[in-house]
């Protein structure tokens, strides 16, 4: 089945297409930073006082991932909006990095096939992906309704951690557990969002009208 192509109205003047998609990718990281470090915040409240920070693990394991998947997220919307490109909608995958970047600090490969750790970042890089798949209107019904139900499951799953990590303090019935709770679905509900750029109907631009 071809794929839905919409235009958008004519503009009178518009930057040179480098310029707009540099534009996109900068928002992106700044969206992407963002994200990480809110993310952060999630994860000190279930580590509590035990949570330590670092400059390789916060900033190289969390945030650098989260500038990295907000820019080519950034950029699929600049591809996008100019028709697309081959292969440009395995930026999807964009989430990922969050897996694969932890993978890099020493005995980490380890630590996740022995103790698992590690496990969630990877948990929440596929949410993140087949949140956005299942968000996205493109492909076959049921493929979606299977990403939609699995990334709901495991979602309800992180928000309901809380109490079996950090105790009753984080109990969903506590204000603050949940807090917490909508604090770590409103995480994966925005990169699911984010995720389905690359799913969208690209659109064609117009050209602009001569001037008279």
């Amino acid at each position: 089945m071809p794929e839905k192509v919409t235009s958008p109205a004519p503009h009178g003047t518009r930057a040179p297409a480098h310029l707009r998609s540099a534009a996109f990718v900068a928002v992106g990281v700044v969206c992407g930073i963002a994200w990480a470090a809110g993310f952060r915040a999630y994860m000190v409240e279930l580590a509590g006082p035990a949570s330590t920070f670092s400059w390789r693990g916060t900033f190289g394991t969390l945030l650098l991932p989260g500038a990295i998947a907000g820019g080519l997220l950034g950029w699929a919307e600049a591809l996008r909006r100019s028709g697309g490109r081959r292969g440009w909608r395995w930026l999807a995958l964009a989430p990922l990095t969050f897996a694969v970047a932890p993978l890099f600090l020493p005995g980490a490969v380890t630590a996740l096939l022995t103790q698992g750790l590690g496990g969630g970042a990877i948990a929440v890089a596929l949410m993140g992906i087949g949140g956005g798949y299942a968000l996205s209107g493109r492909g076959p019904l049921w493929a979606r309704l299977l990403c939609g139900i699995a990334t709901a499951a495991l979602t309800a799953a992180l928000a309901l951690t809380g109490p079996g990590i950090a105790g009753p303090s984080l109990a969903i019935s506590e204000p603050r557990g949940a807090w917490v709770a909508v604090l770590a679905v409103s995480f994966i509900v925005v990169l699911a969002l984010a995720s389905s750029i690359p799913h969208r109907p690209v659109q064609h631009t117009v050209p602009a009208p001569p001037v008279s």
